[in-house]
């Protein structure tokens, strides 16, 4: 039972929610860029929110299903087919044995996730299915998937996930996109005028951006002095600002700790807009209090866990 990739796209891996625990090792936590994307990937197929799945980036893999295979793509569309027919997004769809999934260029969004019902048959590295590129560990054998490939399943699928399971995705990564972010914890390197040009301008998403970092172009922003400080720990949506004084926000497979000052952090809420964010997506940022953000976060969370316990009662 599995999954043969005819072609893979430019990056496609094995993610999960990341890898734990060993950040004082030096070891990021890697996983999805988009994290609420795989997670309702997941429970569209019935597994478990962080099971598994491959992550496509700008361009989609070819993949041919040597068994019955239910299926869910959620993310970037890139206008999957099977055949003749369009595959549609967010929703359990039913793959048969010899059936060939087709995806090409993201006509909106920057990654793509497809989840398999039973999830992949893949060893854990270090307590986790994510591919980390950097160290060669996790997914399959540290790296991205290659042609001629083969993606193992646990199980072969049954009928009964398809019908009513689908999500209404509200989102439609437009070209501008508003971040809320907490100032902090290093803020108060930054001059008055500073903080009002991160706030106040719009900022691009420029093509050197990757799982470690999206990379903007823009307003300077000023410094009282030196923006180097002794290396600390970095959260994923760090914002750091470098001596080019243009924000760089810290993703999945950042580095665990940073010399730069850090201006800002993204909310956990809008993190995956930024995973989403082309080259040439705008950005502004908008600042909220630290109470407000949890806040988010719990809505957030919630989302996604009332989806799960409704697809309890869909079979």
């Amino acid at each position: 039972m599995k999954i043969e990739v005819i072609s893979s796209g430019p990056l496609s891996t094995i993610q999960d929610l990341g890898r734990f625990g060993y950040m004082d090792s030096g070891f990021s936590p890697g996983g999805a860029m988009d994290d609420r994307s795989l997670r309702l990937a997941n429970i569209l197929v019935g597994n478990e929110q962080g099971d598994p799945c491959v992550e496509m980036t700008m361009i989609g893999a070819k993949l041919r299903f040597d068994c019955p295979c239910v299926i869910a793509l959620t993310g970037a569309d890139m206008n999957p087919m099977k055949g003749d027919d369009e595959v549609p997004m967010y929703k359990a769809v039913q793959m048969k044995k010899g059936d060939v999934l087709s995806l090409s260029a993201a006509k909106r969004g920057m990654r793509c996730y497809l989840s398999a019902a039973g999830s992949f048959n893949i060893p854990k590295a270090m307590g986790s299915w994510s591919t980390n590129l950097k160290i060669g560990i996790g997914g399959l054998d540290g790296r991205k998937l290659n042609a001629g490939d083969e993606l193992p399943l646990r199980m072969e699928s049954d009928l009964f996930l398809t019908g009513r399971r689908s999500f209404k995705n509200e989102e439609k990564y437009p070209s501008k996109i508003y971040v809320r972010v907490v100032l902090g914890p290093q803020d108060d390197f930054f001059t008055e005028k500073g903080i009002e040009t991160f706030l106040n301008s719009q900022y691009v998403v420029t093509d050197k951006s990757d799982r470690m970092g999206i990379r903007l172009d823009g307003e300077k922003i000023e410094a009282k002095g030196k923006v180097d400080i002794l290396s600390d720990g970095i959260a994923t949506g760090a914002v750091q600002i470098p001596a080019s004084g243009t924000p760089i926000i810290m993703m999945a497979d950042r580095q665990t700790t940073g010399g730069y000052a850090k201006i800002a952090n993204v909310i956990k809420a809008d993190l995956p807009k930024m995973a989403q964010a082309k080259p040439g997506t705008k950005v502004c940022f908008e600042e909220v209090s630290f109470d407000e953000a949890t806040k988010l976060f719990k809505t957030y969370e919630n989302e996604i866990n009332l989806f799960e316990y409704s697809m309890m009662f869909e079979r």
